[in-house]
């Protein structure tokens, strides 16, 4: 990080955004053209009632759903999807609260270079240009808790307070729903693909996911910066919940398309590990975040990945001898490496993993 990156930590995005747009935050056209279009998707609204009921009829019309939602953009909206909208409206809060403390604070918790856990202005410790328009805070969490007990216990304590124990607590019930509702949409993806829900379970039951919390303050020139550039997710599975005042954009059909909020929805999104997994079948959700002139906007991100030395391996019945693989093995650790150490996520992140990771593997 250079010395000039190094002082943004030390100014807020209300300081900047009252005066100018420093140049590291533009962002060039080819990347935010139609930043301001009204275009919306029309993307699957899946109704999980009947999956959860054990309704097979209404349980085979949910993986048809998503089976043509993910052979197209990669994303659909889920209801009746059984995590508590009172809980989601704590995280909300929570989060909402720690944004607006002074930037001295929030820099306490402050993310290292090759960490997850804490929080980050605009990504500025490990990118110089095209700065994102956001604050970040990032959690990683196992299905018995945090990866780490101690990074969570400094986190939490230094971030929130006298309170930060019962914070903690709502934070890791509400990634223990959001696993639980992602091995049931990995359930209904087997169902969709043809293949038995063990054979993909398996990879991400004991494997770790990451939360991580967006705040996209304001913008004088919404039309020069976004809060997140264009890419695909490289890990398997996103599930996001986003406020009212919108922002979410996919590109399909050429174009990109906003996702229209809703309180009681939870988007899904598809990411590379999947899509490798399918075999290319399904198609990784290419997005990126838009940023609003007056209102400020809050999003909760969770991500599903598989055990770190879990092998990537397309079931059977998804190579053929016309579809041979498109993909060579690898580890989830193999990738999350590259994305963290030599290449900054985009709309071609796999396929510049797979070709380093062969020219890596003939070397």
């Amino acid at each position: 990080m250079d010395s000039s990156n190094a002082s943004l930590h030390h100014l807020s995005f209300f300081e900047l955004s009252t005066n100018f747009i420093p140049e590291k935050f533009i962002w060039p056209n080819e990347e935010n053209h139609n930043a301001n279009q009204e275009e919306d998707l029309d993307e699957s609204v899946v109704d999980l009632e009947g999956f959860f009921n054990g309704e097979e009829d209404e349980a085979r019309r949910t993986a048809e759903l998503v089976r043509s939602a993910c052979l197209s953009h990669g994303l659909f909206q889920v209801i009746n999807h059984g995590v508590d909208l009172e809980l989601i409206k704590l995280v909300h809060d929570h989060v909402k609260h720690f944004f607006k403390l002074p930037i001295h604070e929030k820099t306490r918790v402050r993310r290292s270079p090759d960490g997850f856990w804490g929080y980050s202005f605009a990504h500025a410790d490990r990118f110089c240009l095209k700065l994102p328009w956001k604050e970040t805070i990032s959690c990683c969490f196992h299905e018995s808790g945090p990866d780490d007990p101690q990074a969570a216990h400094v986190f939490f304590k230094s971030a929130f307070g006298q309170e930060f124990e019962h914070i903690r607590w709502i934070f890791e019930e509400y990634c223990k729903a959001m696993k639980r509702l992602s091995l049931s949409i990995i359930e209904i993806l087997g169902m969709s693909l043809g293949v038995d829900e063990s054979e993909l379970k398996e990879y991400f039951q004991e494997g770790s996911s990451i939360m991580r919390c967006n705040f996209y303050p304001p913008c004088q020139e919404p039309g020069l910066a976004l809060g997140t550039g264009p890419h695909c997710d490289p890990t398997a599975l996103t599930i996001l919940h986003q406020d009212q005042v919108g922002g979410l954009q996919v590109f399909s059909d050429h174009k990109w398309k906003s996702v229209r909020p809703r309180h009681d929805a939870l988007v899904v999104s598809l990411g590379d590990t999947f899509v490798a997994l399918t075999n290319g079948v399904y198609k990784s959700c290419g997005h990126r975040a838009v940023v609003n002139k007056w209102k400020e906007r809050v999003s909760l991100v969770f991500f599903l990945c598989p055990r770190e030395d879990k092998i990537i391996v397309p079931p059977e019945n998804l190579v053929s001898s016309e579809k041979g693989r498109e993909y060579p093995d690898f580890t989830w650790s193999e990738f999350l490496g590259f994305t963290q150490k030599h290449y900054r996520v985009d709309l071609a992140t796999l396929q510049n993993f797979t070709k380093w990771l062969i020219s890596h593997q003939t070397t």
